[in-house]
């Protein structure tokens, strides 16, 4: 598709020496091709990664939190289980 709009952008810009009109066609066809190949590439998806990268931030955070709480009451436990057996 892109590649169609580059084969019409160049004769728009041909006829614009006949008339302004074509310019101003071609210009705006050069600016929908940019804005569209801006949007694909970064458009949706990216704004997906970033919710993933969000959560997946958060689950990390969750894990490092939580997991050094448990491992330290599992260090307790294990002490109170390696007194308990003396």
């Amino acid at each position: 598709m892109f590649v169609l709009l580059l084969i019409l952008i160049v004769p728009l810009f041909g006829l614009g020496f006949l008339h302004p009109f074509w310019w101003l066609a071609a210009a705006l066809l050069v600016f929908a091709a940019v804005r569209h190949g801006r949007d694909r590439g970064g458009g949706s998806g990216s704004e997906e990664y970033r919710d993933y990268r969000d959560r997946r931030d958060r689950q990390e955070r969750w894990d490092r939190r939580y997991s050094r709480q448990n491992r330290a009451r599992w260090g307790r436990e294990d002490r109170r289980d390696r007194e308990r057996r003396r």
